[in-house]
């Protein structure tokens, strides 16, 4: 046995330790400012190093569909490297291993175990990520000129993703695959700071952000009100969470780019978080206690997931008031599991309805996004169910007999379950809900309950839309769709569309079950389908829900333009869905046009929320002039809401930078909206296209994540960059204009339009904007299908 010390000597050693210790410190302050110069100078490398990562890696590296899952917004991202796995994958039978970074695994030794491999690493000379760097250096693409065939850029392509034992013979048989992939090269200086920082043996932070006191106590104060014990608080809580798992929470008057995320850890406040790692929000926890956390997001921000909610007092007060004030009791809380997030209404059917729907109502936008955002980087599936441009609003909750009626949730919940509650039963589980009898059950069910209601005897009139209680713009959506993804944005924009929406309370919390909490982006290719058949049944019984507001002798006509073609019309019957002619309006219609009436009446009526008119896709009959910006709106009136043959060659979403004479680049987006006779099938969406009535909607700023194109024309050249555009009648006309106003990816000009578009958004909306993707920017080429 050792010597024991005794605690007096070991007091005076130790506080002799603490005086030699000083008394160096003291005599060698060179040594600490040293110390500080050089702990200085990594922080200034890295922000050099990271800001060239987010603008020329980043716009493909990130999310999801991240290439090989390198994921570079952060530097767990680079330290987890690659896989040669890729998480959407339509054909997969079971459901993959989760990979979310922070999540699913916290050191490299565990990506290792899941499959990844390093890029961070030196292998016989240089890591991977200076060999990719290398490759892109010596092989640079020719300025301006379509890319080699070689260089696909479709999102499903096949991918090669070398480790460093593989990389020379992935060179040699992908000689055109350096990076930044299919672009023109890095400037000298970004290649010189990127290798001279590979050289050092890529050093990164490890320390987190640090948290002013002012923010934590806030955070304090948040974990307190969320981590209640009594029952209440806890369902309050567990609702909460499902509903804002995908949160950027930002704080009130906190720094515009400092971000949290609601997490349940198994340590409590006050201690390092420990996430608990679950497939899906409703997931059970385990069996030991946990506690929700507020975790600080250490990464780059990208607009394609980046869903902020606003966390202040006053938000706390709202809670409050919605979840703890109304009387209703809980004796024993629910259970955790699929069946149970299969069906939200009976496992919080403790909390009154309309308090859950008034949550979602307060923030609608935000919950529209996240149907649309989020994990869901790679959409097609579940977007290909909507149309490329419409309008939401809201019923309002006094006219919604699921929030006026206690009954009506308790007995129609059975009805109302998702395919997810099926998710374990068995390998085809959720096809069963391919037959759709519950949603044919529940429309049934609906039916009775409002004909038996003293809404039948007088209809919705427009009392029955929610207005945003006089203050929310969330009251009015617009959505585009851009192919494979989508945005939203509040008020009606662009002309008056083909179809509109109204969702109720069970619509809009089953939509959000199904494409966000109950979705699971590693699932299986069953719950892929049945997700997006689902959102087809929830699509229609929106849009049959506005039709009830439109007269009697109207509706069938209308949705027979929505469903045009001899399939459309079997869908319908194989979903048993009919037009209700018996439902009365309660709207007094003026004109000819109901469906216009009615949606602009909505915006005449909202207090002056969101503009009536458009100024430049919507102004026939009106004054649309706008001070000091008519050189620029004119001629984008001219090709804004216009059907024509040039239409359908233009991307889904482009940017035109004009160079105004000022000096000053303003941004305009322009939307493709594509014309369909249906959105009633998953596949063979050519088949369905209508590009004859497709038309152009322009909007000012930015509003979408994924752009497929840079138009950059001088002010005084616009009118002849618009007559060009109208002038298009073949793929070779196309070009031309690509040609004269475009940038291609291989363009020299690239990558300083790319920074100023970022620049731009960030100046816009400082706490909504994020990083633009440009995984989807096209390569305009001759034989290219202009549908």
């Amino acid at each position: 046995m050792g010597k024991v010390v005794p605690l007096c000597i070991r007091a005076l050693l130790t506080f002799s330790a603490l005086v030699l210790v000083l008394a160096v410190g003291s005599a060698n302050p060179a040594r600490a400012q040293s110390t500080n110069a050089n702990s200085k100078a990594e922080e200034q490398n890295w922000a050099q190093v990271k800001d060239i990562l987010d603008h020329r890696c980043v716009v493909c590296h990130s999310c999801y569909d991240a290439p090989c899952q390198l994921k570079l917004t952060s530097p767990a991202g680079l330290l987890r490297g690659a896989s040669n796995e890729a998480v959407y994958h339509t054909e997969r039978l079971s459901d993959a291993q989760p990979t979310r970074l922070g999540i699913d695994a916290q050191t490299v030794p565990q990506w290792r175990a899941l499959g990844f491999h390093t890029v961070t690493e030196p292998g016989n000379s240089a890591s991977l990520l200076e060999r990719y760097l290398d490759l892109g250096r010596a092989a640079p693409l020719t300025p301006d000129a379509p890319l080699p065939e070689e260089l696909g850029l479709a999102l499903d392509r096949p991918l090669v993703c070398p480790t460093t034992s593989d990389f020379d013979a992935f060179r040699d048989s992908h000689p055109l695959a350096g990076m930044p992939y299919g672009t023109a090269p890095l400037g000298d200086s970004e290649y010189e700071t990127l290798m001279a920082w590979a050289g050092e043996g890529i050093p990164m932070p490890s320390a987190s952000p640090e948290v002013p006191e002012a923010v934590q106590d806030q955070i304090t104060r948040w974990e307190q009100f969320l981590n209640a014990a009594d029952l209440r608080s806890q369902l309050m809580s567990r609702y909460l969470y499902e509903h804002l798992f995908l949160a950027r929470l930002h704080f009130d008057q906190d720094d515009s780019r400092r971000f949290f995320q609601l997490v349940r850890s198994t340590t409590a406040p006050g201690e390092e978080i420990e996430i608990i790692a679950t497939r899906r929000p409703f997931d059970a926890p385990g069996a030991n206690p946990f506690f929700y956390r507020l975790q600080i997001i250490d990464e780059t921000i990208v607009h394609k997931e980046h869903l902020v909610y606003d966390l202040s007092p006053d938000r706390m007060t709202r809670f409050q008031a919605l979840f703890l004030n109304p009387d209703w009791s809980v004796s024993e809380l629910p259970d955790y599991g699929t069946s149970e997030g299969g069906n939200p209404f009976s496992t919080f059917a403790a909390i009154p309805a309309r308090s859950r729907y008034q949550f979602l109502l307060d923030d609608a936008l935000f919950f529209v996004r996240s149907f649309i955002r989020g994990p869901v980087c790679h959409g097609e599936t579940a977007v290909d169910v909507i149309e490329d441009r419409f309008w939401v609003s809201f019923l309002d909750p006094d006219a919604d007999l699921s929030v006026t009626d206690p009954s009506y949730l308790s007995d129609g919940a059975t009805y109302l379950e998702l395919p997810v509650s099926q998710v374990n039963d068995g390998v085809l589980g959720e096809l069963q809900e391919f037959s759709h009898k519950a949603q044919i059950e529940y429309l049934k069910f609906r039916d009775a309950r409002y004909r038996n209601s003293p809404l039948f005897e007088t209809g919705f009139d427009y009392s029955s839309i929610w207005d945003g209680d006089g203050t929310n713009p969330d009251a009015r959506i617009t959505v585009f769709r851009h192919f494979d993804n989508a945005s939203a944005m509040t008020g009606f924009h662009g002309d008056i569309p083909e179809t509109a929406w109204v969702i109720d309370y069970p619509i809009f919390e089953r939509i959000y079950y199904d494409l966000v909490a109950g979705y699971d982006v590693f699932g299986r290719v069953e719950h892929q389908l049945s997700t997006r058949l689902y959102m087809d049944e929830l699509r229609m019984e929106s849009e049959d829900l506005f039709l009830t507001f439109m007269p009697r002798d109207v509706r069938q006509d209308i949705h027979a333009a929505w469903y045009q073609g001899t399939l459309a019309e079997i869908h319908t019957y194989w979903h048993r869905r009919q037009v209700d002619h018996d439902f009365p309006s309660g709207v007094d219609f003026a004109t000819s046009d109901p469906k216009q009436e009615f949606l602009l009446e909505l915006l005449r009526l909202g207090n002056g929320l969101w503009p009536e008119t458009d100024p430049i896709n919507r102004c026939a009959n009106v004054d649309c002039e706008v001070d000091g910006q008519e050189a620029l709106l004119k001629p984008l009136r001219e090709i804004a809401s216009q059907t024509g043959p040039w239409v359908k060659f233009l991307p889904d979403l482009s940017i035109l930078v004009i160079e105004t004479r000022q000096g000053e680049p303003k941004l305009f987006s322009l939307a493709h909206d594509k014309a369909h006779y249906n959105v009633a099938f998953l596949f063979d969406e050519a088949a369905r296209r209508n590009p004859e009535a497709d038309v152009l909607t322009i909007l000012p700023g930015l509003f979408a994540s994924y752009p497929n194109f840079f138009f950059k024309v001088p002010e005084d050249q616009l009118t002849s960059f618009t007559d060009a555009l109208t002038a298009v009648r073949s793929q070779g006309d196309w070009l031309n204009v690509v040609a004269t106003y475009g940038l291609r990816r291989t363009s020299p000009d690239f990558w300083s339009t790319s920074d100023m578009v970022n620049a731009k958004f960030l100046i816009q909306d400082p706490v909504q904007a994020g990083i633009l993707d440009l995984n989807r920017y096209k390569d305009p080429k001759l034989n290219d299908d202009p549908t």
